[in-house]
């Protein structure tokens, strides 16, 4: 089983990191021959801006012209090919097949300190906020306009709202879980800033904020992250995904390779980068069985080790530094081991969705069509 403890991918962090005069670009690509960032500070041009690369396979690069709101790719040489990818670690894109942009870190929470009510008493909505209160015909709604429906919700009684994934995903119209970009926020729905003013806003009405994220699988499409740097085993993802058997998942061939040190790494950035950047109050994790079990069947030769070792070092990790975030699996299978905690080898949820609750909720609201006036 791999280590559940942090790895050393230097300190610097990953991705386009704002400097007092502009910006450092670190990306992993350990099978790339040559890596260079263009984008609107050089005129695209694959030549100004090389990387140079250390022994862990981290390319790295300062180019004091690049600035906030700038757009821009890696420049991967691999043999005869040359690929052009989007940021793994890009916190904002143009949109899932479009480039990625330098965000702007800063940004006035006015204090913010929520403290989520008692999980006893929490009444949490879910939310698809492309169709939650769309502004206008023919296109999704976004986050700003999520916010005008905030009312409502206080008069249900909601004081949660658990927001379907808002990752950046392929095309406009999606309930989320295909995800490109783990880091980025979906463009239509207005990002990074306008999750950051979605979330101060529904704190200060008093209403927690919880958001769901997609491990089990990446993808299908638009996405970067396959066959990164131009290496793969078996018509595999590459770097980031399993390239054998363990690949397969109800979504595809993509199921992020849990016993690669650097794939941990970007997985657990990403789920505090959602606490730290954007004060969310839990993350609720999509079909964990999926990352502890390559079918979900049962069978103890389809276990995926590394993965539950992933959940017990994430949740682990949160539980220390942020114990009052919640933490929630939907794995269904009755399993309490998943909310054991990761010190008496369980996954470290705090909670586990009931697969049997919907039901008779949705029996007892149903209107039978022959009630139907």
């Amino acid at each position: 089983m791999p280590s559940s403890e942090p790895v050393s991918l230097g300190t610097e962090g990953m991705g386009a990191l704002i400097r007092e005069k502009g910006v450092t670009f670190r990306v992993w690509a350990p099978n790339a021959d040559r890596v260079s960032v263009v984008g609107t500070f050089n005129d695209w041009n694959g030549d100004s801006n090389p990387l140079e690369r250390n022994d862990a396979g981290i390319w790295a690069a300062q180019v004091d012209k690049a600035k906030i709101g700038d757009e821009y790719r890696y420049r991967i040489v691999n043999g005869d090919r040359e690929l052009l990818r989007i940021d793994p670690y890009a916190l904002e894109v143009s949109n899932s097949v479009g480039n990625g942009i330098i965000a702007d870190p800063q940004f006035d929470w006015a204090g913010d300190d929520f403290k989520m009510p008692p999980r006893n008493e929490l009444v949490i909505y879910e939310m698809h906020i492309g169709t939650y209160n769309p502004g206008e015909e023919g296109r999704p709604g976004n986050f700003d306009e999520a916010i005008q429906g905030f009312a409502h919700l206080k008069r249900l009684g909601i004081n949660a709202i658990e927001v379907m994934p808002a990752a950046e995903f392929a095309g406009d119209y999606s309930w989320g879980y295909n995800p490109a970009h783990i880091f980025a926020v979906e463009s239509i729905y207005g990002g990074p800033r306008a999750f950051k003013r979605f979330v101060k806003e529904a704190h200060r009405q008093g209403i927690a904020v919880i958001l769901d994220v997609v491990y089990n699988h990446f993808g299908p499409g638009d996405l970067d992250l396959w066959q990164f740097d131009g290496w793969n085993e078996n018509g595999g993802g590459g770097i980031y995904f399993y390239n054998d058997w363990r690949a397969e998942t109800p979504w595809g061939r993509n199921r992020p390779d849990y016993g690669r040190t650097e794939v941990r790494q970007f997985i657990r950035d990403n789920a505090m980068s959602w606490i730290e950047n954007y004060h969310v109050d839990g993350l609720r994790f999509d079909m964990t069985l999926y990352i502890r079990s390559v079918r979900g069947d049962g069978d103890p030769g389809a276990d995926l080790a590394e993965g539950w070792s992933l959940t017990q070092w994430i949740n682990g990790e949160i539980r220390r530094q942020y114990p009052e975030k919640l933490l929630i699996a939907e794995d269904l299978q009755n399993n309490e081991w998943v909310t054991k905690d990761s010190g008496a080898g369980g996954c470290g949820f705090n909670l586990q969705w009931d697969a049997q609750f919907v039901h008779p909720i949705r029996a007892a609201v149903e209107l039978h069509e022959d009630q139907v006036p």
